[in-house]
């Protein structure tokens, strides 16, 4: 997998437990064109710290381009912002 750590806008269900499940992201390509990914499963959460930070590590899968693709997203709780991670 390669580490991209590029900003998303993310659409989210937050349960009435205040669990967190990603639905769909967008995405801003090379190119200047946004870009909508469906995320069809999430496959495990973690929680972690980078540098004093907690995020939450969502591992998902989603169909990009017609190929079936596993990558994760991180969840910033300080900041409250989405990152696709590593894909």
């Amino acid at each position: 997998m390669k580490v991209l750590m590029k900003s998303v806008d993310m659409i989210c269900l937050s349960s009435r437990e205040g669990e967190i499940r990603p639905l769909k992201f967008r995405i801003q390509e090379s190119n200047g064109e946004f870009r909508i990914v469906k995320i069809d499963r999430v496959i495990s959460k973690k929680e972690e710290k980078t540098a004093g930070n907690r995020m939450l590590v969502f591992t998902v899968q989603s169909v990009m381009d017609g190929v079936e693709r596993i990558y994760e997203m991180k969840y910033e709780i300080q900041t409250t912002r989405w990152y696709l991670y590593k894909l």
